[in-house]
């Protein structure tokens, strides 16, 4: 038990103290591979259920305990709450920690809470946001701004709605043949050869380009692309969109701001054998002269709060605000404003985001066409549930297989 809560407490120490993103953590640490489910499982379940877990601390603790006592704590709840495990285990393995990490002075603190923990009842407060917040575990922001954009009844079943199932495209290959051959239970998507595999374990085929990992959204999101001779994709990283519409242009320059992130594109490109994808770095929000009117199709898959896949990042509550999303919002309108100059005329651009905050999706499009009338919306065809709305249409997680993407489609005028 101690070496799965050692491992737990040096990935969730990187996410809660540096401000790392929970994947990079689980990367970044040498975690023993007989432990690495288990520790997975308590690192996600810490994280998706941190705002109840910080609660019932703060209901705890008189004072606030420093970083590292927390994510103790947290590991130990989330054991003993969610994963049932037998409190003399893990107060015990808790009290150890502290005198491995050098705290030996706070193991008494530890255990005294844990102590309390597990003989207390905590009943949520009855405030109605307050209490939809930690019964879902979304910051308070989103919960209202998912009932003023949706209503309650809506806003509680996205934040209920599980996880994606594990999504696989598979480049060339017969992936129904293929799942089958490795005994896999799958489902199939409406996409050609994409499907949903349980308990699906990443092997050498992966590394061979014979499939990839792809949301059902991001798939959903090129689903609406049309095809055409070249593509700009703003803001590409990792480059999932970008390799899959390779197969409908000729050409496509996949555009990334940060270097690191530009080669996750080359070698996700190079992987699956897409060797007609150009990357370039550069901020897509300044305007480059040269790619003026350059291209059939721009696709804006903006910087975002992440809301539509928080299930898959839980990291993503910790690092958002309200104010986020309003920054947010003004860089995508610049993005889009200035990247909508590179498509020429009668050529078509797409705005994306990986969210379902109206202000972030409908919002940046009815500011960006009332500045620029030289667009009109397209109607889109979709092959998985959703909203259509004002402008394009939304994907909600309770309805579209856990994916929370929006797409709005433009042409430019001749």
């Amino acid at each position: 038990m101690l070496t799965i809560i050692y491992d737990s407490y040096c990935v969730l120490n990187k996410v809660y103290g540096e401000g790392a993103y929970l994947k990079q953590a689980m990367l970044s640490v040498p975690i023993e591979e007989r432990n690495r489910s288990a520790v997975t499982k308590i690192c996600y379940g810490v994280l998706e259920r941190d705002i109840l877990l910080s609660y019932y601390i703060d209901r705890l603790c008189e004072k606030t305990p420093k970083s590292a006592v927390r994510t103790i704590l947290k590991i130990s709840m989330y054991c003993l709450r969610f994963l049932r495990k037998a409190p003399y285990a893990v107060t015990d393995a808790a009290v150890e920690m502290c005198t491995k990490l050098g705290k030996g002075g706070v193991s008494g603190f530890v255990n005294a809470v844990l102590r309390k923990f597990i003989n207390g009842e905590f009943p949520l407060p009855e405030e109605e946001i307050t209490n939809l917040s930690l019964t879902y575990d979304f910051p308070e922001f989103a919960v209202k701004r998912l009932i003023a954009d949706y209503g309650k009844e809506r806003a509680i079943n996205v934040m209920k709605a599980p996880a994606e199932p594990t999504c696989l495209r598979f480049n060339g290959a017969n992936g129904r043949e293929y799942l089958e051959k490795l005994g896999i239970n799958y489902s199939e998507t409406p996409f050609e050869n994409v499907f949903f595999a349980e308990k699906f374990t990443r092997n050498a085929d992966y590394d061979d380009g014979v499939y990839t990992f792809q949301s059902i959204g991001s798939v959903a999101v090129c689903d609406a692309v049309s095809a055409g001779k070249n593509l700009f994709d703003a803001c590409a990283a990792p480059g999932g969109k970008a390799v899959l519409l390779a197969g409908r242009f000729e050409s496509v320059t996949a555009n990334e701001l940060h270097p690191h992130r530009a080669e996750l594109i080359r070698g996700y490109a190079a992987r699956m054998r897409a060797e007609n994808v150009i990357v370039e770095t550069g901020d897509a929000s300044v305007f480059r002269p040269e790619k003026e009117g350059a291209y059939d199709a721009v696709l804006c898959d903006v910087p975002c709060s992440g809301f539509g896949v928080i299930k898959e990042n839980p990291d993503i509550k910790l690092k958002k605000t309200d104010d986020t999303v309003k920054e947010l919002s003004a860089v995508q309108l610049k993005i889009l404003s200035v990247c909508a100059s590179y498509v020429k005329n009668g050529g078509s651009l797409y705005y994306s985001t990986c969210t379902y905050f109206k202000e972030e999706c409908d919002g940046v499009i009815y500011k960006f066409l009332s500045e620029n009338k030289a667009f009109t919306p397209r109607v889109i065809s979709n092959k998985i549930p959703c909203i259509k709305t004002d402008f394009g249409i939304q994907y909600l997680p309770d309805e579209s297989f856990g994916a929370g993407f929006y797409i709005c489609a433009m042409e430019r005028k001749n």
